[in-house]
């Protein structure tokens, strides 16, 4: 198993496939946690090494309340990862944010 990956990128809605990643290998990581939320797909970008994870499974099948966290944090720690990047997708009910705005909450 890779033990090397440097950053772990979690996919969100609408973001289950990177398709970013040159040499991509799937990955599969026990926890003491149980099964992290699906494969792990680590393979190289600009020269760096990368883990991505889509949060609700490949097929969009595990609903957020039922996103096995801890055991996604460990299999990333497996591999080595040091920096975690997780975007998400919600909505608002403030008309001046529409879709597509990126928002950082303060």
């Amino acid at each position: 198993m890779d033990k090397d990956v440097e950053i772990g990128i979690f996919g969100g809605t609408g973001i289950y496939d990177s398709g970013l990643l040159e040499d991509a290998k799937e990955v599969d990581v026990d926890t003491p946690y149980g099964k992290p939320s699906d494969t792990i797909t680590v393979g190289t970008f600009k020269g760096r090494k990368i883990a991505f994870l889509p949060r609700h499974g490949k097929k969009h099948t595990i609903p957020p309340h039922m996103i096995n966290f801890k055991a996604n944090i460990w299999a990333f720690k497996e591999l080595g990862v040091t920096r975690i990047i997780a975007p998400s997708a919600v909505g608002s009910l403030k008309e001046e944010l529409e879709p597509g705005h990126f928002v950082l909450p303060s």
